[in-house]
C-alpha cells in the first residue's frame, strides 16, 4: 500500500493549490520542495517589517471570478494598483504607455494628436506586417517611445537584439489613449495582506510538507510513496536533458536595506536605457503603501536591483524562451511526459509556459477537477 495518494513536487502556487484541493477532497498528499521555503517564486520574506518579494515583484491580477474567490479564502487583498515608472537617463515617463507618456514625449494633449503621432512614425518606419519585436513595438507606440522606453529594456531583459526577437513577445504591450496609469486592465488586483508566503501557508494548512528535499536525487524512493506524482519542476531536468536543455532567461537580485523612509517613491521603476546594467529597481514597501501589517509607517526601506541574465543549467529558471526552436524541443519532452505513468506535469516549468499567477491557479484547479 502506498502512503499517499499524491506526492507533489514543488510548494509553489500550482503545487499548493492542487494539494489544498485534493486534501479537502479526502486525498492524502505529501508536498516536497528542494528549497528551504514554501511559495516558490512568489515567496516573500520579512525584512524590517516589509514583505520582500525575494524572486521579483508579483502583483496579483485577474478577471477570473473563480480564481479570485478561491485566493480570497486564504488571504485578504489590499487595493494595490500597479503603475510603473520608466527612467530613461533621468527622464521620467509613465508606464503603461498612456496620455501622460505621450504628453511628456511629444507635448501632445489630445488622444487624436497622440494617435496621429504614432501613425506618422509607424508609416515613416515602413511597418506594415510586423516581423519582429522592433517592428511590432513601433507599430504600437511609434519610433520615439520604442527607442527610449522599449529597446534598451527589452534587449537587457532578453539578451538579444530586438530585431532577433519574435513579434508576439510584445503584442500585449499596453498602450492607451487615456490618462490611465493602471498597468493591468484586470477586474481584481492587489497584494495579499501578510505576504504571499502567508497565503500559501494557509493553503497548505493540514498538508504534510517537507522542505530541502530534492525529488530527482531520490526519485525512485520518493515516487514509491504515492500512487501519483505531480511534478512542477523543469520538464527537461526530469528527463535528464535527454533532448538537450530548454532555454530560459534568468534574473538575479541585489537587495539592500536603506536607512531612509523613501528611495524612489514607487514600487517599481524600470531603467530603459541600455547602459544602466539593471532592468529595474523594486522598492518593496510600496506594495503595502509604505506601512507594516499593523498600519504603521516604516522608517526604513528595502530595495532590490534586478539584473537579467542568460540561463545555464544550475541557475534559477524564470522566463521560458518560447521561440520556434524551444517550442519544438518542448514538444519532444511533452510527448515523453504523456507516456510517463502516473506523473502529472504542471506549472510554469512543468509545462514550459509563461503563466501569470492567476493562470497557474486556474490550471491547478482544472487539473484537480480532471483528477476527481
Amino acid at each position: 500500500m502506498k502512503q499517499y495518494d499524491y506526492l507533489i513536487v514543488g510548494a509553489g502556487l500550482y503545487g499548493a493549490v492542487f494539494a489544498e484541493r485534493m486534501t479537502k477532497a479526502g486525498k492524502k498528499c505529501l508536498v516536497i520542495d528542494r528549497r528551504r521555503h514554501i511559495a516558490g517564486n512568489v515567496h516573500t520574506e520579512d525584512i524590517e517589517g516589509i514583505h520582500v518579494h525575494r524572486y521579483g515583484p508579483h502583483v496579483f491580477h485577474t478577471n477570473n471570478q473563480t480564481v479570485w474567490d478561491y485566493v480570497n479564502r486564504f488571504a485578504a487583498f489590499n487595493r494595490f494598483t500597479l503603475g510603473t515608472i520608466a527612467n530613461y537617463k533621468g527622464e521620467i515617463y509613465s508606464l503603461p504607455f498612456n496620455m501622460y507618456t505621450f504628453n511628456k514625449m511629444w507635448g501632445v494633449v489630445t488622444p487624436e494628436e497622440a494617435a496621429a503621432k504614432i501613425e506618422e512614425q509607424r508609416k515613416a518606419a515602413g511597418v506594415a506586417e510586423p516581423k519582429n519585436l522592433e517592428e511590432q513595438a513601433i507599430s504600437l507606440v511609434g519610433t520615439d517611445i520604442y527607442e527610449k522606453l522599449v529597446k534598451g529594456y527589452t534587449e537587457k531583459q532578453w539578451g538579444r537584439d530586438c530585431r532577433d526577437l519574435p513579434a508576439f513577445i510584445i503584442k500585449r504591450l499596453p498602450a492607451r489613449l487615456t490618462f490611465d496609469n493602471n498597468y493591468f486592465n484586470a477586474l481584481y488586483q492587489g497584494i495579499p495582506v501578510g505576504g504571499y508566503t502567508k497565503m500559501v501557508e494557509n493553503m497548505l494548512e493540514g498538508v504534510e510538507v517537507r522542505l530541502g528535499v530534492d525529488y530527482l536525487e531520490r526519485k525512485a524512493e520518493l515516487a514509491a510513496l504515492a500512487d501519483k506524482v505531480v511534478f512542477t519542476g523543469p520538464i527537461d531536468v526530469y528527463f535528464g536533458y535527454r533532448f538537450g536543455p530548454l532555454e530560459y532567461r534568468s534574473v538575479r537580485f541585489e537587495t539592500e536595506t536603506l536607512d531612509k523612509p523613501n528611495f524612489q517613491g514607487n514600487a517599481i521603476v524600470n531603467y530603459t536605457d541600455r547602459e544602466t546594467p539593471w532592468t529595474r529597481i523594486i522598492e518593496h514597501k510600496w506594495f503595502l503603501f509604505g506601512k507594516d501589517d499593523n498600519g504603521n509607517d516604516l522608517p526604513r526601506t528595502v530595495v532590490s536591483r534586478e539584473y537579467s541574465s542568460e540561463w545555464k543549467p544550475g541557475d534559477e529558471p524564470y522566463y521560458p524562451v518560447n521561440d520556434e526552436k524551444n517550442s519544438a524541443l518542448y514538444a519532444q519532452y511533452k510527448a515523453l511526459a504523456e507516456k510517463e505513468p502516473n506523473v502529472i506535469f504542471g506549472g510554469r516549468l512543468g509545462e514550459y509556459k509563461y503563466y501569470d499567477m492567476d493562470q497557474v491557479i486556474a490550471a491547478a484547479l482544472e487539473r484537480y477537477k480532471r483528477e476527481l
